[in-house]
């Protein structure tokens, strides 16, 4: 074996251990999450890495039954669903009028969206609670949505305008010769080229929208709307926290994310870094 050979060997040893290293960082926590779904409070406290002595399913209808799991889950889907839908239909326009349109004042708005990343979400929580009792909004999805897509544009816009931007202009050329109005050529011409980014940005905000806690707890009261994160709290009392049945909400919770990364995770990773090319 020559000296090529061994260097080549050390290289691939080296990456499968990184990958390895990876995988398991990645699926140890889903694997004691899902073990200690089927546990009582006695053996999570004593040993949460161990087996379970009796494999307990019975958390998973507990869990239906105090956080009303089904439901949450259900309202938490409608509510990242609606969101990622009304974020896209506000960013993708906005942002083909500032990467392809030459106003004087499209900078000035660029940097005022790219300033809305650096403000904290939840410093905003006095204003949006007074606003909210003002308008009567309360137990609101159609206000909960909205709150949730401000906080989602700045970031949509910075990524759909990065990518739009990188994308040669011989194709609005080539479209508006063929006739294209503006309308026509971001929906038929733009949007299917830039299925990458928004698959990304759609994974981003439905994650946001589907685990968001502040805003949840303050605007939505009524135990019928409650969303995941705020179902959560159901298993907390008092006196004592029921971890198995919370165990077993979080594995529920979780298959509908992985389920639709599964199916977006090829244009996620195609277009994870796309946004940034051009600025």
């Amino acid at each position: 074996m020559n000296k090529y050979e061994v260097k080549r060997g050390i290289k691939i040893g080296a990456q499968y251990f990184i990958a390895i290293l990876l995988a398991i960082m990645t699926f140890f926590p889903l694997i004691i999450t899902f073990l200690s779904s089927l546990k009582t409070n006695d053996e999570i406290m004593l040993g949460m890495f161990s087996l379970p002595k009796v494999w307990n399913f019975g958390n998973y209808p507990k869990a239906i039954e105090v956080a009303h799991a089904l439901q949450s889950i259900t309202n938490s889907l409608f509510v990242a669903f609606a969101t990622l839908v009304v974020t896209v239909l506000i960013a993708m326009p906005a942002a083909y009028v500032i990467a392809r349109k030459s106003y004087g004042y499209l900078k000035a708005v660029y940097i005022l969206f790219m300033a809305g990343v650096m403000v904290p979400v939840h410093c905003t929580l006095v204003s949006v609670t007074k606003i909210s009792s003002s308008l009567g909004t309360k137990n609101s999805y159609i206000f909960l949505i909205l709150i949730y897509t401000a906080f989602n544009l700045s970031q949509a816009i910075f990524l759909f305008t990065g990518y739009i931007a990188s994308l040669d202009r011989g194709l609005d050329e080539a479209a508006k010769i063929d006739g294209c109005g503006d309308l026509h050529l971001l929906m038929r011409i733009l949007m299917p080229i830039c299925k990458p980014i928004i698959a990304t940005e759609a994974i981003l905000v439905f994650i946001y929208g589907y685990s968001e806690l502040i805003f949840s707890l303050i605007l939505i009261t009524d135990t019928s709307k409650y969303t995941v994160s705020r179902a959560m709290l159901n298993f907390t009392s008092n006196y004592v926290t029921e971890y198995g049945p919370q165990f077993a909400f979080v594995i529920m919770s979780m298959i509908p994310m992985l389920i639709i990364y599964l199916i977006l995770h090829e244009k996620v990773e195609a277009g994870i870094l796309a946004g940034a090319v051009k600025g």
